[in-house]
């Protein structure tokens, strides 16, 4: 009864939340159509034409090769980013010496663009999918890097010499001791890097591929087709 009473109580404030989502949504749409009246549908569609180009990509079926090939070469760099991120980062975290090693690249691959990589992969890959797939690795990887890094560096100490006291095996010390506490770092570094492989690849894929979402905003922009891009977009 008093779970039941506690939940009651904080619906509202709940269903408050979730009308500030909504409203925030209309209030977009809003300053979009406003935008659209200003300047013009060349410069800005409004919302109806952009959505009806989307829902015609859509039924049309143009739309799902280009996104499967954007996911194809998105999820392709992001895997290897999180395979190489994780277990280097682990590695380093472990080691004091790996980590001292790992922090001069790790620092160079945060503060570089991925533009400026998408410019030497287009130099090393050509107009292929290394090219998307190579900028998607380097960008994602020093963020699950540092994630796993600051994950087992930052280990409770007392916690860790307690299971070294009790003398745990290495498997149930990895698994209930180091495990949980890592994944709590690592976690929320593979969704910001997943965020970032997407934005990534529609970038590369806009410079240097045939197909792919990115590809369709580079002719749509050559065409002068804004609902079209802004479908894209949305």
């Amino acid at each position: 009864m008093t779970l039941l009473r506690a939940w009651l109580a904080g619906l509202p404030a709940y269903l408050w939340s979730g009308w500030g989502a909504i409203a925030s949504l209309f209030l977009l749409l809003a300053a979009w159509e406003a935008v659209s009246l200003v300047y013009g549908p060349l410069v800005m569609p409004d919302p109806r034409s952009a959505f009806a180009t989307l829902w015609a990509l859509i039924d049309s079926g143009a739309a799902w090769p280009e996104l499967a090939a954007t996911a194809r070469r998105a999820l392709s760099g992001y895997v290897l980013a999180v395979l190489a991120g994780s277990v280097l980062g682990l590695v380093a975290g472990l080691s004091m010496t790996a980590s001292m090693m790992s922090r001069p690249l790790v620092t160079v691959l945060m503060g570089t663009p991925p533009i400026a990589w998408l410019v030497l992969a287009m130099l090393w890959f050509g107009a292929s999918d290394g090219t998307p797939v190579f900028t998607v690795f380097v960008a994602a990887f020093p963020v699950i890097f540092i994630g796993a890094l600051q994950g087992t560096r930052t280990l409770d100490n007392h916690l860790r010499g307690m299971a070294e006291a009790f003398r745990l095996p290495r498997r149930m010390m990895f698994v209930d001791v180091y495990l949980p506490h890592v994944v709590s770092y690592l976690f929320p570094a593979w969704i910001a890097a997943l965020g970032t492989a997407w934005k990534v690849v529609v970038m590369a894929e806009l410079l240097a591929t045939q197909d792919g979402v990115g590809a369709a905003l580079a002719v749509s922009r050559s065409h002068l087709d804004t609902a079209s891009t802004m479908a894209w977009i949305a």
